[in-house]
């Protein structure tokens, strides 16, 4: 991946104006012909200069304007259509370059100030970049450079200044380069002339690249990071030679420049200080520009969010270059190695960020493993990334690149996501290819949906008990094995206030749904079953019935039918019985098994009936119940599984063959 340029305009378009006879139209036909025109019409045509003869390699307009021909408003007009604005002085004529600030620089100020924006659309700034051009300097032999600086200390707007001449062609190729670079590497966003030092933005966004570039986190840019550094902004090595003169100016200039012979922030600072001062603007604007600035030193829109094609039925995952990348940034933050970052390191990783994306006192401790001081853990750590991944993907791509990860991976960061196959393709393999799956748990208040997703990420469920839950945190997400592959289980907490409240079409539509009753609540089970014949008997969700609280005493339910009648009535597992109190987390591997195997209980129950039932629930549901982190156990599992899917198949395809024949 080559330099980023954030903000390449399309074509630079620069204005020449001064007193009559100052020779801005000489200046630009000698320009053009590379000879001086012994004879000078009023006005030159507009005449635009390719990309390919330009240093920048940028197409430019260079614009000339007569007093004779045009008017005030056709000035106006062309002041706010130029994106800078060369105010053309004769070196040998000191009325001329008094106008300067008693005409010019006043008009092209009030003419911005009195517009909001320019003809071409583009927001206009009320400091337009000016450049100050002397000419005829083959005519004298001193120079008014000393003169124009003190205008330049008075006008910050004033990009350079350049003496020139269009009879003998010096400088002529310069003051157009310079012109260019006022546009393209502008001086003022970087830099406050009036103090000498970078501006607030300019010193944010340095800041933010220091700490990117630190790879150990130590605040010091080693010989390693700095060619690292080097080579990602201008895909060059730095030689050595030139990184011990590079330190010997910072020692000499900033005491506390240099550390332990590597480069401090308040080195680095200077450093880019020093290059403007130089006139060097386009290698910080390098810097900004690879790191994602645009031209207001903000992050651009392309560079947060590069666009990203997500098929109907499709999800986001993280990819593995994604997940490796998260791995270093935590291990790169947890300073203290005990694998959990604790609130100030938390607060230090997200620092080139304008905000963590999170809540860290209370969305982490509620939405994926910590360990015993509520502190996230590596595995919660891509958990809650993951959780990110799927449910906002734009906010992912937004903070992998707050992160660097164009800049350490050296690519975009949609290399770092995995767009899953369309989900109808699962359905029609009865197999999901996908490590994410999104349960929606639905149930009356008061039956325990949200402990049991909270039970989700603990190790003990018993210390939930007799917990009240006042967070607004919807998703639990955490791991789990599906015959020996690992995936992830977001739980969303479907909060229905009211038994008659719609569900919408998001709260409805997920990989398996696990609707919940309190079983010690004989009215709780009447509002699952309306909900199921709603808005999932016709549909190709998964579906698991859950009984919570089965520790009290199990009560009737005021229903037509009980749970397990229901459940047999409409295909559907028998009712899962669960507790916080007895500790068992059996329920959420059957959850992603689920996910994973779309569609599959509904063929063997739809096909085979009786005794391939009987088959099902000897070879899978009571293995089921038995989940254990024992891999003997799971291998047995799936074996049987597949032998139980292998006959089942058998079976199914001699009935189409034998329905064939028939025909």
């Amino acid at each position: 991946m080559g330099q980023y340029t954030a903000s390449q305009r399309k074509n630079v378009r620069i204005l020449l104006v001064g007193d009559a006879g100052v020779g801005k139209t000489s200046l630009i036909l000698s320009l053009v012909s590379e000879e001086y025109p012994e004879e000078v019409p009023p006005r030159a045509e507009e005449i635009t200069i390719p990309a390919n003869v330009t240093p920048e390699q940028v197409p430019t307009n260079i614009v000339d304007f007569s007093s004779v021909e045009q008017s005030d408003d056709a000035l106006a007009v062309e002041i706010n259509k130029a994106h800078v604005v060369c105010i053309v002085y004769a070196v040998d004529d000191d009325d001329s370059l008094d106008r300067i600030t008693s005409h010019w620089l006043p008009l092209v100020r009030s003419t911005c100030n009195s517009n909001s924006s320019s003809t071409d659309g583009e927001p206009d700034v009320a400091r337009k970049p000016i450049v100050l051009v002397g000419n005829k300097i083959d005519l004298i032999e001193y120079s008014t450079i000393d003169s124009v600086l003190a205008i330049m200390e008075d006008y910050p707007e004033i990009e350079s200044c350049v003496e020139c001449s269009a009879k003998t062609l010096h400088n002529i190729s310069e003051m157009f380069y310079y012109a260019q670079k006022a546009v393209l590497h502008p001086t003022s966003p970087l830099y406050i002339m009036e103090e000498q030092n970078l501006t607030p933005a300019c010193k944010k966004s340095l800041v933010r690249i220091f700490k990117i570039c630190d790879i150990d986190s130590d605040n010091l840019l080693n010989d390693y990071e700095l060619n690292l550094f080097q080579r990602r902004c201008f895909n060059t090595p730095l030689q050595p030679q030139i990184l011990d003169e590079v330190k010997s100016v910072i020692q000499k200039n900033v005491p506390d420049g240099i550390y332990n012979d590597a480069v401090t922030l308040q080195g680095f600072l200077f450093l880019h200080c020093l290059f403007i001062q130089r006139g060097r603007n386009e290698t910080t604007w390098a810097v900004l520009r690879r790191f994602g600035y645009n031209d207001q030193l903000e992050m651009c829109k392309e560079y947060l969010r590069p666009p990203l094609k997500i098929p109907p039925g499709s999800s986001t995952e993280l990819s593995h270059r994604g997940q490796q990348f998260l791995i270093a940034v935590f291990e790169r933050y947890d300073r203290d190695g005990d694998g959990a970052l604790s609130p100030e390191e938390h607060k230090m990783l997200f620092s080139t960020c304008p905000t963590p994306p999170w809540s860290y006192s209370t969305d982490i401790r509620k939405s994926c493993p910590t360990n015993d001081n509520g502190w996230v853990t590596l595995h919660g750590w891509l958990c809650r990334w993951t959780l990110m991944t799927l449910t906002d993907v734009v906010k992912t791509l937004e903070y992998l690149a707050y992160l660097g990860f164009n800049v350490h991976e050296n690519d975009s960061q949609l290399v770092a996501i995995h767009v899953t196959r369309e989900r109808r393709i699962d359905l029609a393999k009865r197999q999901s290819s996908r490590s994410v799956y999104k349960c929606h748990v639905i149930g009356p208040k008061g039956s325990g949906k949200t402990g049991l997703c909270r039970g989700f990420l603990i190790d003990d469920m018993s210390k939930l008990l007799g917990k009240e839950f006042k967070t607004n945190v919807v998703h639990c997400i955490n791991s789990v094995q599906v015959y020996g592959q690992e995936k992830h289980l977001i739980l969303r907490d479907i909060d229905v206030r009211h038994a008659l409240d719609p569900l919408q079409p998001q709260e409805v539509n997920c990989d398996v749904a696990c609707l919940v009753y309190d079983a010690s609540n004989p009215r709780s089970f009447e509002y699952v079953a309306r909900i199921y014949i709603k808005y999932f008997a016709e549909s190709k969700i998964p579906v698991m019935i859950v009984g919570t609280k089965c520790d009290l005493d199990e009560r009737r339910q005021d229903y037509l039918m009980q749970p397990s009648e229901f459940c047999e009535k409409y295909k559907l597992l028998p009712p899962h019985l669960f507790s916080l109190k007895t500790n068992k987390k059996e329920l959420y591997t059957k959850l992603a098994t689920m996910a994973a195997f779309p569609r599959f209980q509904a063929a063997w129950i739809l096909f085979y009936k009786h005794r391939l039932v009987q088959l099902w629930e000897s070879a899978y549901l009571r293995q089921f119940g038995l989940m254990t982190e024992d891999p003997k156990v799971w291998l047995k599992a799936g074996l049987g599984v597949a032998a139980a899917t292998l006959l089942g198949f058998m079976v199914l395809k001699a009935i189409s063959a034998t329905g064939t024949h028939s025909r």
